[in-house]
Formats: structure tokens, C-alpha cells, sequence
């Protein structure tokens, strides 16, 4: 963990955007503990389902922001062209895919000892398992890397095909507008779902809205969004940001308390959930972006470890759930119903999962974008 650290420290992290994303995997971790205690009609079981929910809508937003001011940068200062888009795609990919392609081996191989159907297997290969519909069974958490994936194309593609057929005048509004352009579009997906398809069921909804790419690239692109306020309106960023704070609070009191009190629930109000829902839990994330990225340090005994979670959450989103969990589920027996054996399981997964993603973090992760920096 020290080594991690050390190698680390000449980057210029901010605690706060590490402390979103140690929050964000450890909700996901934790959300997922609910294939292993017995389903419980209370609130904590409540809770742990929704922390595995919210923890992806985290890092979309989160993952929106830091990408976002990146090509921002890169589209302000530089000669935008394909060569470019392809830097800015390469520098990407060596951060994502190798880690991905190897835990997605890894799957197939599980599958094929554990003996079961890799459905449609070399979708995953080109993240359209889930492009246009309903999330297939195998590698189900791979769906959230398929909505990054398109973001990471879209956004500078779209400014490089566009870009060429208008004159521009000011780069940073047509950032702006291309940004908004493609949240309205993404967006109003959201409408074409609604009223194309019968879907009053809460399940129903997780499978084929909430983890569909083409429902859910606006949720990246409201990160990218803040990205260019905060490049462009930083004092305004900076003065406000406990006001967005008590905002983002205020939205996420009405998502977990209000719309329970008030009964909307999916088979009432169809529409909110169908379309305004996922967008109002994306603008909710984003409202905490500007205080936690102007916490810049901590000084205390808590970001060590903070830091070291969020090193290493990548190889934690994908070897904790369908290689480790999996595989525990498939070779180890309990009685959920003693306390003792249950503490024991769900003790060992979360140790076995943090080991074996700090290993798969210091000899492939890091390697692999040591190599990106070296080209």
C-alpha cells in the first residue's frame, strides 16, 4: 500500500474526487453483499441495494468531470483533428481496456469450468452487450464500462464531425453546446422509451433503462458539463460550492425519503422514473463536484487508505463481483442463516477482493499506464 502511495505522490491527486471515488466502489462492494445476506424486508437491506446503484451513478458523473476537462483542454489549446481524438482515445483505452479484456477473459474461463452460457460473448469484446438492449446475464457489471466506453467516442467525435461543416467563432461555447446537444439527445431517449414500451415493473426498469448505453450517456455528459463550468467559471465554482453541496443533499433526501413518502413509486408515475429520474440522480452527484474538488488535501490518518481505495477501484469494479463473488458463492457453503458463518463470508470476500485488486492494480494496472505515459 506504501509503494502504491509513494508512486503516486507526484501526481497531482485531489482528496476530495478520490474520496468520490473510494465512496462510489466501496457503495458498489457493498451493494453486491446483498447476493450474499438473506433478502430481508427492512431498511438495510433496502439500503444496500440502492449503494450498489448509486455508486455507478457516482462514477458516471465523476468519470464525466475528470474526462470532460481533459478533452476540454486538449480542444481549447491544441489543433483539434483525428490525430488528436486518437491521442486522447489511446491515453483512454491503455487506462480501461487491458484491465477490462483480461478480467473478461478470466469470465469466459469461469464460465466455461463453472458451466455456465456466456450468451452472445463476443459482444463483450466490442461493448455492445447492451448497446440498444436489455443487459445480458454474463459479466452483468461490465454494462456500466460499455456507457464510458461510447461516452469516451461520442463526445470527441462529434466535435471533430461538426466542427468541420461550422465556422467556429468561440471553441469553448461550441464545447458548451455540443455538451448540452448531446444530453438533450440522450435525454430525450429517455422519452422514445417511455412511450415505446410497456414497463411498469421496477426489474424491468433495471435491465432494459437504467443499464441500456443509448438511455444513459447523458449521465457521463453531465460531467463533462461541469467540467467546462468549472474551467470556465472557477471562481463562481469555488465560491458556491456549499450551496451546491446543500443542493446535491436536498436531491438526494427527495430520491431516497421523498419520492417513497409521497408514493411515486414506478407503477404510479411511470414517467418520472422513465425519463427524469436517472437524470435527477446525475445532476444530484454533480452538485457535490464543486466542494469535493476543491478539497484539494487531507492531512489526516484517513487519506492513506482513502487514496489506496481509490488507487485501486478499477480492479475492485471488476474482479469483486462475477470472478470473486462468483466463484465463493459456487465453491464454499453457508448457512445464511448463522450469524458466525454469514460475518466470516462476507469478512473474507470483501479482504480476498481488496488483495487480489491491489495485486491486479501494482503488476498489470500500473504497468500498463506506465507504458501509455512512456508513448
Amino acid at each position: 500500500m506504501n509503494k502504491i502511495l509513494e508512486n503516486q505522490s507526484l501526481q497531482n491527486r485531489i482528496f476530495g474526487l478520490d474520496l468520490m471515488r473510494a465512496i462510489a466502489i466501496l457503495m458498489v462492494l457493498f451493494g453486491h453483499c446483498v447476493w450474499i445476506i438473506p433478502e430481508r424486508d427492512n431498511l438495510f437491506h433496502q439500503l444496500l441495494v440502492l449503494s450498489g446503484f448509486f455508486g455507478v451513478e457516482i462514477f458516471f458523473v465523476l468519470s464525466g468531470f475528470l474526462i470532460g476537462k481533459i478533452l476540454c483542454q486538449l480542444y481549447l489549446k491544441e489543433d483539434f483533428s483525428i490525430q488528436t481524438v486518437f491521442y486522447f482515445l489511446k491515453r483512454r483505452w491503455f487506462r480501461t481496456l487491458p484491465n477490462y479484456f483480461l478480467i473478461l477473459l478470466v469470465n469466459l474461463a469461469i464460465a466455461s469450468i463453472v458451466g455456465y452460457a456466456a450468451l452472445s460473448w463476443w459482444k463483450y469484446f466490442f461493448f455492445i452487450q447492451n448497446l440498444n438492449t436489455t443487459m445480458l446475464p454474463f459479466f452483468p457489471e461490465s454494462w456500466s464500462l460499455s456507457v464510458e466506453e461510447f461516452a469516451y467516442i461520442t463526445l470527441p467525435f462529434f466535435l471533430l464531425i461538426v466542427g468541420s461543416f461550422i465556422k467556429l467563432k468561440n471553441k469553448s461555447r461550441f464545447f458548451l453546446w455540443s455538451v448540452i446537444t448531446l444530453i438533450l439527445t440522450f435525454f430525450c431517449a429517455k422519452f422514445y422509451y417511455h412511450y415505446t414500451t410497456q414497463n411498469t415493473a421496477l426489474t424491468q426498469w433495471n435491465l432494459s433503462l437504467k443499464a441500456v448505453v443509448i438511455y444513459r450517456l447523458d449521465s457521463i455528459f453531465i460531467g463533462v458539463l461541469c467540467s467546462w463550468i468549472y474551467l470556465k467559471y472557477t471562481s463562481l465554482w469555488q465560491k458556491n460550492k456549499s450551496l451546491f453541496f446543500v443542493i446535491g443533499l436536498l436531491l438526494f433526501f427527495f430520491q431516497f425519503v421523498g419520492i417513497g413518502f409521497l408514493g411515486w413509486v414506478i407503477e404510479v408515475t411511470p414517467m418520472l422514473w422513465n425519463v427524469f429520474y436517472l437524470p435527477l440522480i446525475s445532476v444530484a452527484v454533480a452538485c457535490f463536484l464543486p466542494f469535493l474538488s476543491e478539497w484539494k488535501e487531507e492531512k489526516s490518518l484517513f487519506q492513506k487508505p482513502v487514496t489506496f481505495i481509490s488507487l485501486i477501484s478499477y480492479s475492485i469494479y471488476l474482479l469483486h463481483y462475477s470472478v470473486i463473488l462468483l466463484l465463493m458463492k459456487q465453491y464454499i457453503i453457508i448457512d445464511d442463516q448463522n450469524t458466525i458463518q454469514l460475518v466470516a463470508f462476507l469478512s473474507s470476500y470483501i479482504l480476498i477482493t481488496i488483495i487480489l485488486s491491489y495485486f491486479l492494480y501494482r503488476f498489470y494496472e500500473k504497468p500498463m499506464m506506465n507504458l501509455r505515459d512512456k508513448n
